[in-house]
């Protein structure tokens, strides 16, 4: 199947939006380091289903998310828990605690399961957010791809500053020595190195919707954008400030 074609798209697509969205598509389908194929093809189906889920929409007007009970309104096989993660991350995720995410590692969605799937839902939600923007139908999902996850945990992670471990800036060496290039390390790009690859994807779909990490040095204008940084700045701002970004 050709995804991202975009041939029914009211505006032009760079080139490079088109490749990084139909690869990360391919990336989607395969296993990760904690999840199957499949299992991964439902955390981005759910991701979507979020946004319908009734049990959110009560929550979200709910002084207390543990208020309110019941069942989410799922389109996926996933764990009970892995759904309520996929949905809070997408409709209440100013509310997502350190003592929840201790909850989802006692009942065991691990914390590398759990940065593995948020990798995933940010990942989707980005690229149907673009599609939304341009007013396009959400690109179906790929079929799944055979084969098992690697189980790869970084050696380096630690804990101690957010929720979940971390690699240090210092320790992005070897096989990890890719993640930060060309920036400080700064805490918005640590947070999913617990499941490097993750970190891979982030930049890549960052990098060709928004701004690479060398990008960001550049306060005029970049040849392949229609617009200037300090314009990019103020939409990004916006959207961020609307959707209660932490940062």
């Amino acid at each position: 199947m050709n995804y991202f074609s975009y041939s029914n798209s009211p505006y032009p697509i760079r080139d490079d939006i088109k490749l990084e969205h139909q690869q990360y598509w391919q990336r989607l389908a395969q296993a990760g380091s904690w999840w199957t194929g499949a299992e991964r093809i439902a955390i981005a189906a759910e991701s979507r289903q979020a946004s319908h889920c009734d049990l959110c929409a009560q929550r979200r007007q709910a002084l207390s998310v543990s208020s309110v009970e019941g069942e989410h309104d799922r389109s996926s096989e996933l764990a009970e828990l892995a759904v309520d993660a996929v949905h809070r991350i997408v409709t209440d995720q100013t509310r997502i605690t350190q003592s929840w995410v201790d909850h989802l590692a006692q009942n065991n969605l691990s914390n590398e399961a759990y940065v593995e799937l948020a990798g995933i839902v940010v990942a989707v939600l980005s690229i149907d957010e673009f599609h939304h923007g341009l007013g396009l139908d959400l690109e179906a999902l790929p079929r799944a791809v055979p084969g098992e996850p690697t189980h790869y945990r970084p050696s380096a992670a630690v804990a101690g500053t957010g929720f979940v471990a971390m690699i240090p800036v210092a320790a992005a060496i070897d096989d990890e020595s890719d993640l930060y290039r060309g920036s400080r390390g700064a805490n918005v790009l640590r947070a999913l190195s617990l499941v490097p690859n993750a970190v891979r994807d982030w930049r890549r779909l960052a990098s060709a919707q928004y701004l690479s990490v060398e990008g960001m040095a550049n306060f005029v204008k970049q040849d392949d954008r229609a617009i200037n940084r300090m314009q990019m700045e103020l939409v990004a701002g916006r959207v961020s400030a609307i959707n209660e970004c932490f940062y």
